[in-house]
């Protein structure tokens, strides 16, 4: 099977004055194949949106990415611009963090789906075009759909504009599917429709879907292999099961323990600190101040990703015994 999308060694720094660069991303390494899941889990800053940002050039003026990142074999970073605008919606389509300022707001919701369309294929004409909406529309389970192209973002609640993203983002039937935090700020009942949702159009459509989170209960039933990332570096990947069942990195542990049980069996547990900042990153490795198991190896150098025969992990001490150093 041929590789969707190969990231190796991709790197991002951005100006932190006096001809400075602070480095955000660090290194990462990743793949995804055709209809396959990958979960990117990490707290705010761990720099996993911005990960994939740079694979559309969508990263703010002044960064500088390195590194390669390939989609179906071709090279993104360093792509010019008018190329990546025809894979940008089209090939490769992004599910934003928050539909109501991704969408603009005096505009219909289903003009700005037609627009996308057409954008991409002058041959259609607007009417087909809102039409294709309203298909996509029932495709994402959104009521009354022929009504609904017709109203503004407002007038959706948060989980109907968050169906109304996915359907933007489905309207060129993209071959990569990338989904920031879809489900933040939704109550747990519409944040289980749209995982079931994005479970379906996997299913449907055999897309490859990359689905970007802080939480890693939302990527427990839906991903096929999960990359941990900590201050901009991967410090856990693996299958779903292993990451779960064969856990190494303590970050990792301290997020699943953070993860409410249904049996509410005990105290949730709590990863005490703050993720550091990429201006001022601590020696070695960057989780030590807030790692129960830090020892004084952790402050001398970056751990590098090793296989405990379950998953990569980069850790000095990890809780499961590595095997062999992986290429990060």
């Amino acid at each position: 099977m041929n590789t969707l999308l190969e990231t190796k060694d991709l790197r991002i720094e951005f100006p932190a004055g006096d001809g400075k660069w602070a480095e955000a991303l660090c290194g990462v390494d990743l793949s995804l194949d055709p209809g396959e899941v990958l979960g990117i889990v990490g707290e705010s800053g761990s720099g996993k949106s911005i990960a994939m940002m740079a694979l559309l050039q969508l990263l703010p003026k002044g960064a500088r990415v390195t590194g390669s990142a390939r989609f179906k074999g071709k090279e993104l970073i360093g792509m010019a611009p008018s190329r990546i605008r025809q894979l940008r919606g089209k090939s490769i389509g992004c599910v934003f963090q928050d539909p109501l300022s991704a969408f603009n707001s005096v505009l219909r919701i289903g003009d700005q789906i037609a627009e996308a369309i057409t954008l991409h294929d002058r041959s259609i004409s607007k009417r087909a075009a809102l039409k294709e909406a309203e298909r996509l529309f029932e495709l994402v389970a959104i009521p009354q759909p022929a009504k609904r192209v017709s109203q503004y973002p407002h007038e959706f609640s948060g989980g109907m504009r968050q169906r109304a993203m996915i359907a933007m983002a489905l309207a060129n039937r993209p071959e990569l599917l990338i989904a920031d935090e879809p489900t933040t700020a939704l109550d747990v009942t519409v944040q289980a429709q749209i995982l079931d949702l994005l479970r379906d159009l996997r299913k449907d459509l055999g897309i490859g879907l990359v689905l970007i989170t802080h939480d890693l209960g939302v990527v427990a039933g839906l991903a096929d292999k999960i990359a941990v990332m900590y201050g901009g570096r991967i410090v856990e990947r693996g299958t779903t099961d292993d990451v779960f069942y064969h856990t190494a990195h303590p970050y990792t542990a301290g997020l699943i323990g953070a993860v409410p049980s249904l049996d509410g069996d005990g105290p949730l547990q709590q990863i005490d600190g703050t993720p550091p900042s990429i201006f001022n990153r601590p020696a070695g490795c960057s989780f030590h101040p807030r790692c129960s198991y830090t020892q004084p190896a952790c402050q001398a150098g970056v751990p590098s990703l090793m296989n405990t025969g379950h998953t990569d992990c980069a850790c000095h001490f990890p809780l499961v015994k590595p095997r062999a150093e992986v290429a990060e």
